[in-house]
C-alpha cells in the first residue's frame, strides 16, 4: 500500500522549495553582482575615459527627460501625443532624432566654460601677484627712508 501524504504537506513542500529557489536567487544576486564602482574599475582605460567624459552629458539628458516627463504628465492628452519625443510606431515620426541634447554642442559649451574659468583664475592670480608686488615695493621704499 502506498501512503498518501496529506494535501497540506504537499503544499508545504511546494512553498518551501519555491522559497528556497527565491532565497537562493536573492542571495546570489546581492553577493555576485558588482557595484557600479567595481564595474567602472574593470573597464579598459579608453572606455573609462569615455564614460567619465560623457557622464555630465548623460546627467543633462536625464534632467531634460525629467522636464519632458513633468510637462507631459501635466497634459490631458495621451502620452504618445503630448510629449515632444516622437513615437517610433508612427510612420511620419520614425526617422526623427531621439537625442534630447546635442552632444557636440554640449561638449563645446562645457569646453568654453572651462576656458572661461581658467581665464578667470589666471586673472585672479595676476591681480594677486600685482598686489603682492606693489606691497613689496611699498615695504622696500619704507626701508630706505629709515637710513
Amino acid at each position: 500500500m502506498s501512503s498518501v501524504k496529506p494535501l497540506w504537506y504537499r503544499w508545504a513542500r511546494v512553498y518551501f522549495a519555491g522559497g528556497c529557489l527565491v532565497g537562493t536567487g536573492f542571495l546570489l544576486y546581492y553577493t555576485i553582482r558588482p557595484t557600479d564602482e567595481q564595474l567602472i574599475a574593470r573597464f579598459s582605460p579608453e572606455i573609462r575615459e569615455q564614460y567619465e567624459r560623457n557622464k555630465e552629458l548623460r546627467e543633462a539628458e536625464q534632467q531634460k527627460l525629467m522636464e519632458i516627463v513633468k510637462k507631459t504628465s501635466a497634459s490631458n492628452d495621451p502620452i504618445w501625443k503630448a510629449g515632444p519625443i516622437g513615437s517610433p510606431f508612427e510612420k511620419e515620426q520614425r526617422n526623427l532624432s531621439m537625442q534630447l541634447i546635442d552632444a557636440e554642442l554640449f561638449h563645446k559649451e562645457r569646453f568654453e566654460d572651462q576656458q572661461k574659468q581658467e581665464i578667470a583664475n589666471a586673472n585672479k592670480e595676476a591681480e594677486e601677484a600685482e598686489r603682492l608686488l606693489s606691497e613689496k615695493k611699498k615695504k622696500s621704499s619704507l626701508w630706505w627712508k629709515f637710513f
